[in-house]
Formats: structure tokens, C-alpha cells, sequence
């Protein structure tokens, strides 16, 4: 058993010290292997390199898992102290190639790696504290203190995965080779693939909140749909299949692309996956750390673009409709080799949780169905591109601690991907587990088709009631006009305004009829995804994500903020009236716009002079100037 594998521990359990005990040593577990995958790194130059222009560089995802513990901490108040603001700022949001997702370099100013490294290592020491200090009971629930714990380190063992697949994306040049890497597989020859029956069946989607392993809000609440009898491969597509696609001219007949993909082919001029390299007249493979000779027989690994043009394709030569399989008929395939919550642990059964430290040929790990047929890599090896858009089950609610994990996902453009690979372990290898990326995304992903004559109607689910609730107080009333209308009356110059805790962000778009540029921010990407959705091309609005509690160092440089309902999120509000003068030109103005009750303004007088209150709705709109 590799020294990277830490079987996912449960929420139950008689001891309470035995569980503190259990959560710690998964927790050191976790925090030791994601700091080790980055000794693949040459030196701490390459740090600050992107392994692509759509990424942060290496730095952002080195500090950003530590920081999510703190922020998701100082969040839900569980913590009062910060460890340092600047990188709980700077390393709090990803990219989701979002319109608010925020790649300029000129943005940042991203620190020593040294310092990251003495950085984290006073998070390990903090949470090390809270896991042998934090209330207790069990079985731990989504209420607990302690879910956020597990939070984090789930959210850590996510970013292993794709940091990984980052660093196989990183030039060699800037790679060294690190023992657990090395590539010492054996390229098996494949057996001929062949579809398999699966049955019709009743599936039920999704758990309830008493389940004994951690889940992420889309797992949670019930979806049932009946999947009617169809064909499966054997196997998953290997790289020597996918290798006829390309002598065919896969890459350059588009009629096998849909519009998607002739878009990623345009972007991207691509002529065979991502992880092939062409030297001389072959092709060779690349694994984390090095290239080596093409292993014929592993699953190819693509993008989920890739996986549908190869089925076009191959529906074109044999004249059948192939097409990726569905979510529900991947969970018929696992009830018919009768896979529970988690396979319990056993190297000979699957390539995954870190077994082995690259994918394997495709004829190596196979489950016997219920009529007796061999089907292989169910889960393991590489995960597997669904037709299925991600979306949520009935019932589906958001987390406070992590409100837009998986909403602003829910768009039609982010496709599920199954059965888990060999870089994955924790909630990522759970049978419940469900994670989905934009279609034109490398991950450790392949695939393999079916024969299918089942629907794939699926129920949306609505917006949170909390996101309803301020569409219709912005839309639906007047009450946003009247507050911006008192904002502009005071106004001096308007070149740039912060509408911070914009919402839905009817405010950004009143403001950009008089100002150059619009800022909107919110705390909560499931907020502002309805103004992204309303931007048209020309726009003088940006639509950002960010912490009015803990804002990023480019926000600056404001002739009006307007600050709007933020009660609820003013966790920090004394360190945000200190900050917010910094990030004002001179004489410009600050706009609270709060509850009636909220009366936290006493820091302001230092550096505002207060004009004028007003009362619109149950809201007290308050205007200052800065001295």
C-alpha cells in the first residue's frame, strides 16, 4: 500500500478521542501528500509559472488550500484571527474560467514560496489545535464545527488531483524527476473490446444527511429515473484505439466536432490529446515527470470534446449510434457489479487512492457483473466522461460555509466525470461523489461509450431562496433605484465605483449609465452569475468575487463605494472600515446601505465626514465623504 493512501474515515464512531485521533492523522495524511506532489517542481522559480495562460500560476494553488481552511473558518466564526489577510486574500479564488474569475497577473503580487511554506505550516498548527479542542458529539454533522474541518481537508485532497494534472501539464523543462513518479509500468496487450448488456433498472441518485462519509452539496437529496436495458464496452477506450481516430483525420474533420469543439480546436489547434507528445514519426507519453514510450494499452486520456468526437466517429464507421454514457447508467453499470459506499481497500481490485502513480492497461482490474460478464475500470484508472451535465437532486440545499461550490456548475457547461482515477482518494473515490468540469478541461478523464435509448431529461434545480429573495428586492421593487439615485446625488467624480455586496447586480448596471467603470462584488458567485448572465459584449462592468471582508490589493482607487446589505457577511466589520479609506480617492464617497439595527459606523469618523441618512424601506442608507 502506497504511503499516499488514507482510507476515507467516517462521521460515526463510540470514541470521541479515538475519532479527534483519526481525523488528525487524515488530516497530517492529507496536508503531507499535497505539499510532497509539488517536489516535482524544478525550483521555486517554476512556482510562478502557469502550466496554461487560463490558470494562476503554481503559487496560487500551493497557498490556496491552507487559506480555504482559514477563510471557510473565519466564515462560519468558528475562529476570530487570521493568520495573514493578504494571502487569505490573494489565494482564496480559483479558476473556473467564470466571467468573475480573476487571472490578471497585474493583480497580484503573489509572496516568497518560503513564506507559503511558513505559512502553512502555521495553519497545520492551528487546525492540529481545533481538531483536540473543538466541541464534539457523533456522529458529526453538517451542523458540527468539526464538518468544516473535514471541508477542508476533502477540498485539499481535490486540488492533489489537479495539481497534479497541472504539473503533467508543466514543460518538462521545469520538472524533475521524483521517485514516486517514475514510470514502471508494463504495457499489456489489450483483449478486443466488446459491449456488454446491462439491465433495466430503478436508480435512486443521491443520500441523505445521516450518511456516515463527508458529502458535498450536490450529493445530498434524492433523484430517481429508470434506466431502461442498454450496451456497454467492456473497456475503457485505450490509447491504441483512440490512435485509429487519429491516422483517420480525426482532429481535422469536423464533422465529427460539434460547435463546442470546433471552438477548443480553433483555441487550441490540437492534433492528438493532451498528455501524447509527437517526436519524429511517433508519438510518445507524458507522465508527471517524464516521457516514455506509448503504452498502447492504457485508457487515452482526453477531454470530454475529444470523447464525443471519437464516438461520432466511431458511429460513423460501424453505423450505430455510440455516445457517453449517462450518470444513471453509470450507476446501473455499479449496481450490477455491486459496488457499495466505498471499495473497501484492496490493490489487486482498482488503480486508485494512490496504488499505483499512473494509469495501467485497461485488461488489469475487472468486476464480474450479475450475469457473469468481466467489465473493467467501473472505478479507477482514469475517471470517465458522462453525457450529463451536473445538476441538483431534489432537495439539493447549498452549505453556508461553501454556498457556490457546486450552483454556479449547475449551467449546462460543466459535465460529470465517473468512477474516480489513480491520483484520487477521500470523497473523490466515494460512490456518491459527483464533480464535474467545462468539457474542453484535461483531467486524469477518459471514457468509454454505450448503446443507449434512454432519455436524458433531467429536472433543474431552482436558485436558492436566498438568491430569489434579493432578485426580487432588486428587480421587482424600487428600492435599488431610490439608492443609487441618493448615491449619485452626492457624487464628485465619476470615474470607477465599487458596488460591493452587489447581488444579482441590478445596482452595477443603474451606476454604469454614469460611471466609466462598474466593479460589482459579492461574496457568493450564485449572486452575481444572474448580472454575468445580463452583460452584453461592451459592457463597463466587471462582475468579481471577493471578501468585503478581506478585499484583494486591485480594489482600489474609487470615487463612490456602495456598500449594500452586507450585515449577515460583516464578520470582520472593524478590519473592513479600516481598509476601505485606503481604497477611496480623496473626497470620495462611502454609501452604507444596511438594515435599520446595524449600527457598527463609530470607525468611520476618523476618516469620513458623515452628510446625510435617509430610511428606504427597512434599509438606512448612510452617506459619507472621506476627508
Amino acid at each position: 500500500m502506497s504511503q499516499f493512501s488514507n482510507y476515507p474515515i467516517t462521521l460515526d464512531g463510540s470514541s470521541i478521542e479515538d475519532k479527534r485521533k483519526e481525523i488528525q492523522k487524515y488530516f497530517h495524511n492529507t496536508f503531507d501528500m499535497f505539499e510532497s506532489i509539488f517536489e516535482v517542481l524544478k525550483d521555486d522559480s517554476v512556482f510562478y509559472r502557469k502550466s496554461e495562460p487560463t490558470r494562476h500560476p503554481m503559487i496560487f494553488y500551493f497557498g490556496h488550500t491552507a487559506t480555504f481552511f482559514i477563510n471557510k473558518l473565519i466564515n462560519m466564526q468558528i475562529i476570530d484571527k487570521r493568520i495573514n489577510p493578504n494571502f487569505e486574500s490573494i489565494f482564496a479564488v480559483g479558476v473556473d474560467e467564470m466571467h468573475w474569475d480573476d487571472v490578471n497577473s497585474k493583480n497580484y503580487s503573489w509572496p516568497k514560496v518560503d513564506e507559503v511554506r511558513t505559512y502553512r505550516q502555521e495553519v497545520r498548527k492551528l487546525i492540529d489545535n481545533l481538531i483536540t479542542t473543538l466541541p464534539l458529539t457523533l456522529p458529526i454533522t453538517q451542523e458540527s464545527e468539526m464538518w468544516i474541518i473535514f471541508m477542508g481537508i476533502e477540498h485539499e485532497r481535490i486540488h492533489i488531483e489537479t495539481s497534479l494534472v497541472l504539473h503533467r501539464q508543466m514543460p518538462l523543462e521545469f520538472i524533475k524527476k521524483v521517485d514516486i513518479f517514475d514510470f514502471n509500468e508494463i504495457d499489456k496487450k489489450a483483449s478486443k473490446n466488446e459491449m456488454l448488456n446491462i439491465s433495466s433498472k430503478d436508480i435512486i441518485l443521491g443520500k441523505d444527511k445521516t450518511h456516515n462519509l463527508y458529502g458535498w452539496d450536490n450529493e445530498y437529496g434524492t433523484y430517481k429515473h429508470s434506466v431502461k436495458e442498454f450496451k456497454v464496452l467492456k473497456y475503457l477506450i485505450s490509447n491504441a484505439d483512440f490512435f485509429e481516430f487519429i491516422k483517420d483525420g480525426g482532429y481535422s474533420n469536423l464533422d465529427y466536432w460539434d460547435e463546442e469543439g470546433k471552438v477548443f480546436l480553433k483555441s487550441t489547434d490540437a492534433k492528438h490529446p493532451i498528455f501524447w507528445y509527437k517526436s519524429d514519426d511517433k508519438f510518445l507519453y507524458r507522465t508527471v515527470s517524464e516521457l516514455v514510450e506509448m503504452p498502447w494499452s492504457f485508457p487515452v486520456e482526453v477531454n470530454a470534446l475529444e470523447a464525443e468526437a471519437y464516438c461520432r466517429y466511431k458511429s460513423l464507421q460501424d453505423g450505430v449510434e455510440y455516445r457517453l454514457p449517462s450518470e444513471v447508467e453509470y450507476r446501473a453499470i455499479c449496481e450490477d457489479i455491486f459496488l457499495g459506499d466505498i471499495l473497501e481497500f484492496d490493490e489487486n481490485k482498482v488503480n486508485q487512492n494512490f496504488v499505483k502513480f499512473n494509469s495501467c492497461s485497461i485488461n488489469q482490474y475487472g468486476f464480474k457483473t450479475k450475469n457473469g460478464d468481466m467489465i473493467y475500470d467501473v472505478i479507477g484508472n482514469v475517471w470517465q466522461w458522462s453525457r450529463t451535465p451536473i445538476f441538483g437532486f431534489d432537495g439539493f440545499e447549498v452549505h453556508p460555509a461553501y454556498d457556490d461550490f457546486s450552483i454556479p456548475t449547475f449551467d449546462d457547461k460543466h459535465s460529470l466525470i465517473l468512477g474516480s482515477s489513480w491520483a484520487s482518494s477521500g470523497n473523490l473515490i466515494m460512490k456518491h461523489s459527483r464533480y464535474a468540469f467545462r468539457k474542453h478541461f484535461p483531467q486524469f478523464s477518459g471514457f468509454r461509450y454505450v448503446i443507449s435509448k434512454n432519455d436524458d431529461k433531467i429536472k433543474k434545480v431552482e436558485h436558492a431562496e436566498d438568491v430569489l429573495q434579493n432578485y426580487e428586492l432588486q428587480y421587482n421593487t424600487n428600492f435599488t433605484i431610490r439608492c443609487v439615485d441618493l448615491a449619485l446625488k452626492f457624487v464628485n467624480k465619476t470615474t470607477k465605483v465599487l458596488d460591493l455586496g452587489c447581488g444579482v447586480g441590478r445596482s452595477s448596471f443603474i451606476f454604469s449609465n454614469t460611471f466609466d467603470k462598474v466593479e460589482g462584488v459579492d461574496i457568493s458567485a450564485r449572486f452575481i452569475k444572474f448580472g454575468v448572465e445580463r452583460l452584453k459584449d461592451n459592457s463597463n462592468i466587471t462582475f468579481l468575487q471577493g471578501d468585503p471582508n478581506n478585499l484583494k490589493p486591485n480594489f482600489n482607487s474609487y470615487d463612490l463605494v456602495m456598500v449594500t446589505n452586507l450585515k449577515e457577511r460583516f464578520y470582520e466589520a472593524e478590519l473592513f472600515f479600516k481598509d476601505i479609506p485606503h481604497r477611496m480617492n480623496d473626497s470620495s464617497i462611502l454609501v452604507l446601505v444596511m438594515p435599520q439595527e446595524y449600527q457598527k459606523y463609530d470607525l468611520l469618523y476618523d476618516k469620513f465626514e458623515f452628510l446625510y441618512s435617509e430610511y428606504i424601506e427597512n434599509y438606512k442608507v448612510s452617506i459619507f465623504v472621506k476627508n
